[in-house]
């Protein structure tokens, strides 16, 4: 970590309340470590630009029963084999899977692969979720 800079900061009451309710209920330490969390989070999210390069997870939750969703599925990644990093495969009950998929590649590229994944018949809910190192 380079130099420490002190800054001060005007926040409206109410909302610096409920600031300290997060912090506590997340564990902080301290107020700057729950900052520098939120300015990490904003970074990485404002670096989210089409031709950037990102990491995230792609989490589908699905019917296991519905007829040719896993091959599907498993046609769809292999047309994306340079994003893909490792899949994981969890049965939740009798009738659902839970298929967590590490990406990696440019932004556009992933956002393709997850529209594709969570628009199939038969995905019952589904998240695309970016994170990365701070630029």
């Amino acid at each position: 970590m380079g130099r420490l800079v002190r800054v001060a900061v005007s926040i409206d009451e109410k909302l610096f309340k409920r600031f300290e309710e997060l912090i506590e209920k997340r564990g902080y330490v301290n107020r700057s470590e729950a900052i520098r969390d939120l300015i990490r989070a904003a970074l990485i999210e404002e670096s989210l630009k089409e031709d950037n390069f990102a990491f995230g997870t792609i989490t589908l939750v699905y019917d296991h029963y519905q007829k040719e969703l896993s091959e599907k599925i498993t046609d769809i990644e292999h047309g994306y084999l340079d994003n893909i990093i490792s899949t994981m495969h969890i049965h939740i009950d009798h009738n659902h899977c839970l298929e967590v998929i590490a990406v990696k590649g440019k932004v556009k590229e992933i956002k393709e692969l997850a529209d594709k994944l969570l628009t199939l018949k038969g995905v019952k809910h589904g998240k695309l979720v970016f994170t990365g190192i701070e630029p």
